[in-house]
């Protein structure tokens, strides 16, 4: 954490973090993609709904789960970022972002994995996570999306 944590100290990659941890928040990125993904691609309106449905699902588990564990957020580093709750396991930010990655991915959105990577980084860089803070909600939320992909390909829309 703190290596990743100290790249940080670019003010460009800082901004960047500070951009994604932002856009991130409630998952706020990935559902107006899917949403957006609905919109433009109108044959398949309906499997874009259900992945943007897996997203927000994968969202909503990690907030439970971290209700549950109520692990406090790092206190070695100063954060670079206001966080909304006070507790850190697991990344939400990480859960919707791979959820994202993994429903949207079956759709052909192929720009959407690597920015989620970057997602999940970005709350390394801005010192509000555990690096298996981050790993958690990503594996959560890949696998609650991957739960998914048949609902997702089921019917056209």
């Amino acid at each position: 954490m703190s290596a990743l944590y100290a790249y940080g100290g670019d003010p460009h990659v800082a901004a960047a973090a500070r951009a994604l941890s932002w856009s991130g928040e409630h998952g706020a990125l990935w559902l107006a993609a899917g949403l957006a993904g609905a919109a433009a691609d109108r044959g398949r309106r309906g499997a874009w709904l259900r992945a943007t449905a897996l997203t927000a699902g994968a969202h909503l588990a990690s907030m439970g789960v971290k209700r549950i564990v109520r692990r406090p957020r790092p206190t070695h580093v100063a954060p670079r970022v206001r966080t909304v709750g006070r507790h850190s396991f697991p990344s939400s930010h990480a859960a919707s972002a791979a959820a994202a990655a993994v429903a949207y991915g079956t759709l052909g959105a192929y720009a959407v994995p690597p920015l989620a990577a970057a997602m999940c980084l970005s709350r390394l860089v801005v010192g509000v996570h555990y690096p298996t803070d981050v790993a958690a909600g990503a594996a959560l939320g890949a696998a609650a999306a991957r739960l998914g992909v048949r609902w997702i390909g089921a019917g056209h829309g």
